[in-house]
């Protein structure tokens, strides 16, 4: 989210008066923008400029990342370099933006003039005029770039793109290499910054989910090289101004300091008879600090069912209190697997190392460049204990098993309330995960176990701030398309609506399987309904009471000239649920509408599509 007094995103021109009116979306109150401006007048350009980097620290921690906390110096300390620093990122679901706002706050503590912007707030044809430019790219599904940054891409690729002599630039990619294309929108910006003339600080890195600490610590060595460029003669680095004591920072609870919150509600709003179990959570954030916008989500800290860590070692012949090492921290081989490892499903790294370990032929000709299709097929049918069953290794080292495996990650869920409406408190819409395979049930790590998390127990969470799925003004439509438990943004939508008195019209258009059970939510749904209370409209489809299957998708087709019409009016369009089926069936269907609502032919309607995404009009939380 943008301070409102950085220029990164635009804002009134210097010399211009401020108002907290200019800023609707603040969220300041009067008296703390009384206190701002009077700050903001008072100080110098280069004090702004540090000030502006102080802020950006906060953000950064308010998202989870660590920064040395800094106090203002008496004055601003001289730039360690002449050339500026940009550190662009494209993201959308929040890593990308804590990488990059903490490499630019880190960038002005070292005295480097440095600013970071979302690609989509920039204007690339400014790339021509840049210097040193960091990227942070993440990858998004098959290798896609983000959606927010989808107009930068195709700028990029097009023949408007400016040749970049002169700029010098170093990506840093994200991604998640159970997917074939592997920071597939990271390579691209790579390999297509080199075409265009721009000159290389460092090799490109490419992150996987769990090794974002990499990341940090490569573009933590980039700054500390371009700052040690800088110095007289290229020997000692400038070093920053040290700072006065200064009072300590309140804590921010992250993924490394989760706050533990008191389980107030955890049932089943699934009916008899439904073919899944979807659970609604509600917790309570009170003295923890936590804020939270709609369209965020919550990060949840999990650990591994202790029967599957026993199987694991059974399987694999090791005995818990073997003694391994994590993070330089010593532990038995059992804590570590409960609370460190991912260890069910297994990745195209788990499957190389492997390889290597066995030397199965049939593992080894799935590491083949070629073998993308194959190999992720079989890993989706084979977990780690299924390959060690198949593929065993004898006298196996505990350091060797944990080597090929990939870091336990906090699992994210869009929440599902308006913490306005709700007084403080979080509410969660979450689908439990449970199939067979190999003959055994297997469990999502942590919608799996929240079936024995009883009221008044607590569970290790964060928020994720998700700044590409927010509300628009309050007078503005909106058109909410979800499916199952992608419905849980648009609860929060219409409560916050609701809180506010908003004007806005709004048009849920929700599916699920069946309509006696798996309608979520619906009595709240209906009394949304009545005047004010922030629902104009719902659109239900169920795609196993009929004859023939229908899916939301179909249902926008169906509805083609009143969405477009309310397109016309300025609505904003959003997107939540599966990325696989869901999200791209939704997509097409949009399409299609648009075409035939416009009449437009598949071009022009690609086009009011895609000027829809640049304009933040349509946005989606997919996964």
């Amino acid at each position: 989210m943008a301070d409102p007094l950085q220029s990164t995103r635009g804002g009134p021109e210097i010399g211009c008066t401020l108002t907290k009116s200019d800023f609707p979306h603040a969220g300041l109150s009067d008296a703390q923008w009384e206190r701002l401006t009077a700050l903001a007048t008072s100080l110098t350009a280069e004090q702004s400029n540090w000030v502006g980097g102080y802020f950006t620290g906060f953000a950064a921690a308010a998202r989870g990342i660590v920064i040395a906390p800094t106090a203002p110096p008496p004055s601003a300390p001289p730039p360690a370099s002449t050339r500026s620093l940009t550190v662009l990122y494209a993201s959308e679901t929040g890593n990308g933006i804590e990488l990059a706002e903490g490499a630019a706050a880190h960038a002005i503590s070292l005295g480097l003039a440095a600013k970071a912007i979302d690609v989509a707030d920039y204007k690339p044809g400014q790339l021509k005029d840049e210097q040193d430019l960091l990227i942070v790219a993440s990858t998004h599904g098959e290798g896609d770039p983000p959606q927010p940054a989808l107009g930068f891409f195709e700028f990029l690729a097009g023949r408007k793109a400016p040749r970049l002599d002169g700029v010098r630039f170093a990506v840093l990619a994200l991604g998640d290499s159970t997917y074939e294309h592997f920071c597939g929108a990271g390579k691209l910006l790579d390999r297509r910054f080199e075409e265009l003339g721009a000159a290389r600080l460092e090799p490109r890195i490419d992150c996987d989910v769990d090794q974002l600490k990499a990341g940090k610590a490569w573009g933590l060595a980039l700054l500390d090289r371009l700052v040690a460029e800088a110095a007289p003669g290229n020997a000692t680095p400038t070093a920053a101004v040290p700072a006065p004591p200064a009072a300590a920072a309140p804590a921010i609870h992250g993924e490394d300091n989760p706050f533990l919150a008191e389980v107030l509600e955890n049932t089943v709003i699934t009916g008899r008879g439904s073919s899944k179990e979807t659970r609604h959570l509600e917790l309570r954030l009170d003295g923890s600090g936590i804020t939270y916008q709609p369209g965020d989500a919550l990060g949840i800290v999990g650990r591994n069912d202790r029967r599957v860590v026993d199987e694991l070692l059974g399987v694999a012949q090791l005995a818990t209190e073997t003694p391994v090492v994590v993070d330089g921290t010593p532990r038995s081989l059992g804590e570590a697997l409960e609370r460190d490892f991912e260890v069910m499903a297994a990745t195209p790294r788990f499957l190389t190392h492997w390889a290597e370990l066995t030397g199965a032929t049939e593992l080894q000709a799935l590491t083949a460049p070629d073998k993308a299709a194959e190999r992720t097929a079989w890993l989706k049918a084979n977990h780690v204990v299924d390959i060690l069953r198949q593929f065993p290794v004898t006298g196996l080292a505990a350091e060797s098993f944990v080597a090929g495996l990939r870091r336990l990650q906090p699992r994210f869920y869009s929440i599902a309330s308006s913490q306005a409406a709700q007084d403080g408190d979080v509410h969660l819409t979450v689908s439990t995960v449970r199939y067979d395979l190999h003959g055994s049930e297997r469990r999502g790590v942590v919608s799996g176990s929240l079936g024995t998390v009883e009221e008044g127990a607590t569970l290790p969470v964060f928020v994720r701030a998700n700044p590409h799925f927010r509300l628009p003004a309050d007078d503005v439509p909106i058109i909410m398309i979800g499916a199952g438990t992608g419905v849980a943004p648009y609860r929060a939508f219409v409560q916050e609506r609701e809180q506010r008195g908003a004007a806005g019209r709004s048009w849920l258009i929700f599916g699920d399987r069946n309509f006696r059970s798996d309608f979520l939510y619906q009595g709240e749904w209906q009394a949304h309904q009545k005047p004010g209370g922030g629902l104009s409209l719902i659109d239900v489809v169920f795609s196993r009471d009929g004859a023939r299957k229908q899916y939301v998708q179909d249902r926008v087709r169906e509805r083609a000239a009143e969405i477009f019409a309310w397109l016309q009016q300025g609505a904003h369009l959003y997107v939540c649920g599966d990325a696989d089926g869901m999200a791209p069936g939704v997509h097409q269907a949009l399409l299609d509408a648009v075409a035939q609502a416009g009449l437009l032919n598949a071009e022009a309607a690609a086009d009011y599509v895609r000027g829809l995404q640049r304009d933040g009009r349509y946005q989606r939380d997919v996964y």
